[in-house]
């Protein structure tokens, strides 16, 4: 018996399947298969799958009943996955250990447990765990097509930006020149390389540092990617009008660095500008940023305004894309 099935590359397999979820269209009885590069997702009705997806018709093997960690608890608790380590964020210890011991119990692929214990804080970035399952705080995450080793307590890492990484990953070209301003284990510096672009990393964490040059090892892209601990500040001498693409991942405090990323920006650059603002402006504060610290010296093109995710009650995660032209 055939199914229908949306058919994409297995690159995007994740990020769709993700948006086919959200639209609650995944026929669940079945199991998403691969060949010959592409990925064959089932879905309950095609009618409701968005026009910019191939729809087929193919034969699939009916899933097997798994046993999850609602099945146990009786209702669906919430977690993030990181490769085989799931991420709780419950304030009450009893309720988390009990996810934990039912997450450990159930047919979910997981190794360690461990529950936030603190806000991430200090100018590294990082946060306290409670290891309630499994041992130690390290994980090794797949993320289209690339594996990051990360140790969430000497590091900071959210999966929860994987499609955002993809995105911005999509609009490199070989051959450019890429410095990551705020670079951790190399989220955007691995797949950027991996796609024949010249990558400076830099970081003032030094355990990132050295998560950044083994995951480039790793992923075999360790001749394209310069890893640097310390302020970015402080390698503009070196890297002046080096860079044709800037990665600001660091929402909170991004502005200050605008004056040496206009200092990094090569002739023509893409400063990818990543804010934490209110929902009723979310996008002018950095814009206005941007455009003061260009002042005469670039034309300023916004090219993108788009909303990462919802961060606070009335707080926007957003990321602009702006092309600086000297």
């Amino acid at each position: 018996m055939t199914v229908p099935c949306v058919r994409v590359p297995r690159a995007d397999g994740e990020e769709t399947r993700a948006a086919l979820a959200d639209r609650d269209v995944i026929a669940e009885d079945y199991q998403i298969t691969v060949e010959d590069g592409s990925l064959f997702i089932p879905v309950t009705n095609p009618d409701t799958v968005p026009s910019a997806y191939t729809v087929v018709e193919r034969a699939v093997p009916v899933r097997n009943t798994q046993t999850m960690p609602e099945d146990i608890l009786g209702f669906e608790p919430s977690y993030e996955r990181l490769g085989e380590v799931v991420i709780l964020d419950e304030d009450d210890p009893d309720r988390a250990r009990e996810i934990a011991e039912a997450i450990m119990a159930s047919d979910l692929p997981a190794e360690t447990v461990l529950n936030r214990a603190s806000k991430v804080k200090g100018e590294q970035r990082v946060r306290e765990w409670d290891v309630l399952a499994g041992d130690g705080t390290e994980a090794l995450h797949r993320e289209y097509g690339c594996e990051f080793a990360v140790d969430l307590a000497k590091v900071y890492f959210s999966p929860r930006l994987a499609t955002e990484r993809h995105r911005v990953t999509e609009q490199v070209t070989a051959g450019e020149q890429a410095l990551d301003m705020f670079a951790g284990v190399g989220p955007f510096v691995i797949p950027f390389a991996d796609r024949g672009v010249t990558c400076v990393g830099v970081d003032v964490n030094p355990d990132a540092i050295e998560y950044l040059q083994a995951n480039a090892r790793h992923n075999g892209v360790e001749e394209r990617v310069t890893a640097i601990e310390g302020d970015v500040r402080e390698i503009v001498p070196e890297y002046a009008n080096w860079a044709d693409r800037i990665v600001m991942n660091l929402p909170h405090s991004a502005g200050e660095f605008l004056d040496t990323a206009t200092e990094l920006a090569g002739d023509e650059a893409v400063i990818h500008y990543y804010d934490i603002q209110h929902e009723d402006d979310p996008f002018g504060p950095g814009e206005r940023a941007i455009r003061e610290a260009a002042g005469d010296e670039y034309d300023v093109d916004v090219q993108t305004r788009r909303t990462v995710r919802s961060y606070a009650p009335h707080e926007l995660n957003v990321v602009l894309d702006v092309a600086l032209t000297r």
